[in-house]
């Protein structure tokens, strides 16, 4: 059985192949392409479970690739590039990729990254079925869809996992390393950074005031809280 179909999107020739070789190694089906123009064009024809996409390409931008992808697909993407500043991780992020992985990088660290955002287990990260309205924001559990005040909110898998267990959770202390093991996989917990990227852009699509939260709180030096006193299911959807 099949651990999932990636699309390995790089303008690397040997770094495509050895990412190939490594991924069919591990029980994935791997396709390939070698720029943006190729890649939308497999992903519009085929089914892929997660993208791999270099960002440093030569034709359309990567960014701007994973931009499109996202408009029309929740398939995982993980972004690789030789940029690591906070900066270039909160593009990414904000353009729709759920992981960031810096070249050069071990296969170890790839595999481990690819396994947790195709993690997704039902029941893994709370409740899974019919919507949930905490105060303004209405989560629908069956069709992975957030909306604040009527208005969709467009989260990436990553986000939407990470809220979903800190609904599970409401008005409990989080710690990094739980938030981490949790969404991010078991084979993670020291990767605040990454964790703290991803709730800034997580409060950019929920809150009133990203730059004073009301609902996901920070806990210094702890991890965080999400303050819903109010959280209530709906049922399952009709």
């Amino acid at each position: 059985m099949s651990a999932g179909r990636i699309l390995v999107v790089d303008d690397d020739p040997q770094l495509r192949r050895v990412m190939k070789v490594t991924l069919i190694g591990q029980g994935y089906e791997v396709d390939e392409a070698k720029n943006d123009d190729e890649a939308l064009g497999k992903v519009r024809q085929a089914r892929f479970d997660l993208v791999l996409l270099d960002l440093g390409m030569p034709a359309l931008s990567g960014l701007e690739a994973c931009r499109q992808i996202r408009k029309h697909s929740d398939l995982a993407i993980i972004v690789l590039t030789v940029r690591d500043t906070e900066a270039d991780k909160v593009d990414a992020l904000n353009a729709g990729a759920d992981d960031y992985v810096t070249k050069p990088f071990k296969s170890s660290e790839l595999l481990a990254r690819i396994r947790a955002v195709l993690r997704r287990v039902p029941g893994a990260h709370g409740p899974t079925a019919g919507r949930v309205m905490l105060g303004p924001i209405e989560i629908d559990f069956d069709t992975r869809q957030v909306a604040t005040d009527g208005r969709r909110a467009h989260l990436t898998p990553r986000e939407f996992d990470l809220l979903r267990y800190c609904v599970a959770h409401a008005n409990k202390v989080l710690t990094h390393r739980e938030l981490l093991q949790a969404v991010w996989g078991p084979d993670f917990g020291d990767e605040v950074d990454s964790l703290r990227v991803a709730v800034n852009q997580l409060r950019k699509k929920i809150e009133p005031t990203p730059s004073k939260p009301v609902y996901l709180l920070t806990e210094p030096w702890v991890g965080y809280r999400l303050c819903l006193p109010t959280a209530q299911p709906t049922g399952a959807k009709p």
